[in-house]
């Protein structure tokens, strides 16, 4: 792309790798369904998007992609044309989406990956290509004129000014055709400029060119199909001309485009790995108008502003715009988080080929339903969420959908059914992953974590809290290691990853019909809602999110169990109680005096927290402890007050599970403080 700085270089090249990206995901998700539907639709699209990558790579000197991609674009032609796709076929075009993936992966990165590495999947296509059966018969050939008597192709190319700025090069379609054999035989100099009204950004030159006549129409299109709508081109049969120009050779003879030639100097990773999300035009003007608000309301604060008494006039104005000054904050905060906001489908979309290559893989047959992707949630959360999905997922077909047999043995479809579904409740976006398997063998699961020391020969668990011990590290129920499962880090990770997303994690079962896997999780990671209280004279805050109800205790309604653990009667329900500020080793235990009780929920359990008191209610923005000290047991994050002081943001999970075992990090908490 000659004519182009670095910087523009780099941005317009970060564009078609995102957009290459974007075309890979919606290629693979059409490849999918080739098995089960073919579709001039589906068909095409999967054409245009390889094709796009294609004449891309071609644009920014990509080589090592436009041959493969070439290669792939001939297969989805020939079913384009009637070939009927084979699954040798659709394997061969999905480990080609996967090269090329890794190869942009390459360029991102700011390295060149070797296009030799594609040989083998080239090889593939072309055996898949001669494989595949047509489903129309050939048409007859039609009768043409030897090549040699055939009349030269005659392109008139007259580049539009803005053809560069657009990423495209008529110094590549020039050596294009010349790798066809064509010829310049005329240039148009008529729209060059005086040298100081000169632009070098854009187009003023105009070619004709002779191509040879045994070259096919379809090869000349294909040479400008990136440039549709950037020039004007007429391609007719001529009669030989003699050129009058420098043949296309000394074009062609220059070396391939090179970013460090063309461009300066490569685009780093750093410029090339930019972030980015697609933000709808009603989101931007939501926020406009956000903002216009707060102009108005910066200027009622102005006028209040000047010298003068401080009446009760001016203080009633002053709060008023106090007042509106909170909402408009809270409401430009809302646009904002939206902003941030991306559909789960864009994690789903993960999903499709996991089921399609692990089920393969372990002989079995499994349909997966999505429903909600249109779901938005943090973008932040969302990067997150990946992981957690497969491992679930491809739980899901190892241990719980039967091989085709057994099922039909049970009485079952012998496909399995996988569905994941996504929907915002209240504020936090929950997610299920469903299958309609063996579900879980509770007594094994109990029987491997006697066996690994997860807890006793003795130990009471409900089915529900038995289910959760495969989120054990190193859990695993497996009897052979594969590639699959087996090394028991699978749900470990799934665990982990939700918890420090400050989400939790249920898992319902049923034998010989399937296991829910239900996912809660915070829309921001940002701002919560939160509840402050003081314990002794340190502030906390607990998310509002955890609270179910705050109580005066009632003495004849607690009592203590053998061991020391406390309880309390809420109604009907037994609820075990906790002194939080024993348990964040402010005071000895057994010393509270306060007589208010904060009943929480952590992972589908009540848990009572005693407080000294209750605050207010306030939206806080987390500051991570890990980032900035270390990580603290029984504290999620801080947050600044409005006064300046600092306030720790309580973990209620973590808390819950370290104080039941008398074992929150009190040290390094008071340090903390």
């Amino acid at each position: 792309m000659s004519g182009l700085d670095a910087a523009t270089f780099a941005a317009l090249q970060a564009t078609f790798l995102e957009e290459s990206f974007e075309g890979l995901d919606r290629a693979e998700a059409g490849l999918l369904t080739l098995d089960t539907a073919v579709t001039d639709e589906v068909v095409g699209e999967l054409f245009r998007a390889i094709h796009s990558i294609k004449g891309g790579a071609g644009a920014f000197g990509i080589d090592e992609i436009t041959g493969l991609a070439h290669t792939m674009e001939s297969v989805l032609d020939d079913v384009r044309s009637g070939a009927a796709p084979t699954p040798a076929m659709t394997a061969a075009l999905l480990r080609g989406v996967d090269e090329l993936r890794l190869a942009l992966e390459e360029r991102r990165a700011g390295r060149v990956a070797s296009g030799a590495a594609h040989a083998g999947v080239c090889a593939a296509l072309t055996a898949a290509r001669g494989a595949a059966p047509r489903g129309v018969a050939p048409a007859p050939p039609v009768p043409v004129a030897p090549a040699v008597n055939a009349a030269p192709w005659r392109v008139e190319f007259a580049p539009l000014p803005h053809l560069m700025r657009n990423g495209n090069d008529p110094l590549r379609l020039l050596r294009e055709l010349a790798s066809l054999g064509g010829t310049v035989i005329a240039v148009d100099t008529s729209r060059l400029p005086r040298f100081e009204d000169l632009d070098p950004t854009e187009c003023h030159l105009a070619w004709t060119l002779e191509v040879p006549g045994a070259v096919e129409r379809a090869a000349i299109d294909e040479v400008f199909a990136w440039v549709d709508g950037d020039c004007t081109l007429a391609i007719t049969r001529a009669a030989p001309v003699a050129a009058d120009a420098p043949a296309l050779a000394a074009i062609a003879a220059d070396a391939p485009m090179a970013t460090s030639e063309r461009a300066g100097a490569p685009a780093s990773r750093e410029a090339s790995a930019i972030g980015s999300i697609r933000v709808g035009v009603d989101k931007i003007d939501q926020l406009m108008n956000m903002i216009g608000e707060l102009v108005i309301t910066q200027s009622m604060l102005g006028e209040l502003d000047g010298e003068g008494p401080v009446d009760a006039e001016r203080l009633a104005r002053l709060r008023e715009g106090l007042s509106q000054l909170a909402r408009n904050t809270r409401a430009m905060q809302e646009s904002v988080v939206r902003l941030r906001s991306m559909p789960v489908g864009v994690v789903f979309g993960r999903i499709p080929r996991l089921v399609h290559d692990v089920g393969a893989r372990l002989g079995k047959e499994v349909a997966l339903e999505l429903s909600g992707g249109t779901t938005e949630l943090d973008k932040t959360v969302l990067e997150k969420l990946g992981d957690p999905l497969v491992h679930i997922v491809r739980n899901s077909i190892d241990h719980g959908i039967e091989l085709p047999d057994a099922r039909a043995a049970a009485g079952k479809p012998r496909h399995g059914t996988i569905r994941l579904h996504a929907e915002h409740r209240g504020s936090e976006i929950v997610i299920e992953v469903a299958d309609d398997g063996r579900g879980l063998d509770l007594p094994r699961i109990r029987a491997k974590a006697v066996e690994r020391g997860l807890i006793g020969a003795d130990t009471a668990l409900t089915d529900d809290e038995t289910a959760k011990l495969i989120f054990a590290p190193g859990f695993s129920t497996a009897e052979v290691v594969s590639d699959v499962s087996g090394r028991g880090v699978g749900m470990d990770v799934v665990w982990r990853h939700i918890k420090e997303l400050g989400g939790q994690v249920d898992v319902q079962s049923s034998p010989g019909a399937g296991t829910r896997t239900i996912l809660r999780l915070p829309l921001t990671l940002a701002i919560i809602d939160g509840q402050l209280i003081r314990v002794l004279e340190h502030q906390y805050v607990v998310p509002l999110l955890s609270i179910v109800e705050s109580v005066q205790i009632d003495p004849r309604r607690r009592a203590r169990l053998a061991g020391g653990h406390d309880i309390y009667r809420v109604r009907e329900q037994i609820v075990p109680i906790v002194d939080l500020g024993a348990a964040l080793g402010l005071r000895p235990p057994g010393v509270a005096t306060s007589s208010l009780l904060m009943i929480v929920e952590t992972d589908g359990a009540p848990l009572g927290l005693i407080v000294d008191e209750l605050l207010a209610q306030q939206q806080v923005v987390i500051k991570s402890l890990e980032s900035n000290y270390q990580r603290v047991d029984g504290l999620a994050g801080a947050t600044i007050l409005g006064d300046g002081r600092v306030a720790f943001i309580l973990d209620i999970v973590d808390l819950a599970r370290h104080a039941r075992r008398g074992r929150v990090g009190h040290a390094d908490h008071e340090q903390a403080a």
